[in-house]
């Protein structure tokens, strides 16, 4: 491999097992918002650097961020 690819596999931390936070709340739109893109979207795992299991609870919680309008669907 060349010296570049090496350094794009560089694993990501999990933010919130390096944090030890255990919980992911919708209620907190700022946190929630980070892992999004601008369109909306829930960043991939290899984006984001989240492990599986807080990915799916991440899922879930802009789901429901969504839904109680503290985070949009989309931007116009």
């Amino acid at each position: 491999m060349r010296p570049q690819q090496q350094q794009q596999q560089e694993q990501k931390q999990c933010h919130f097992c390096t944090t030890n936070r255990d919980v992911v709340d919708y209620k907190d739109a700022d946190l929630v918002r980070r892992f999004m893109s601008s369109q909306g979207k829930i960043y991939p795992r290899h984006k984001s650097g989240l492990c599986a299991f807080h990915q799916r609870r991440l899922a879930i919680a802009a789901k429901r961020a969504r839904y109680l309008a503290l985070v949009p669907y989309t931007t116009r």
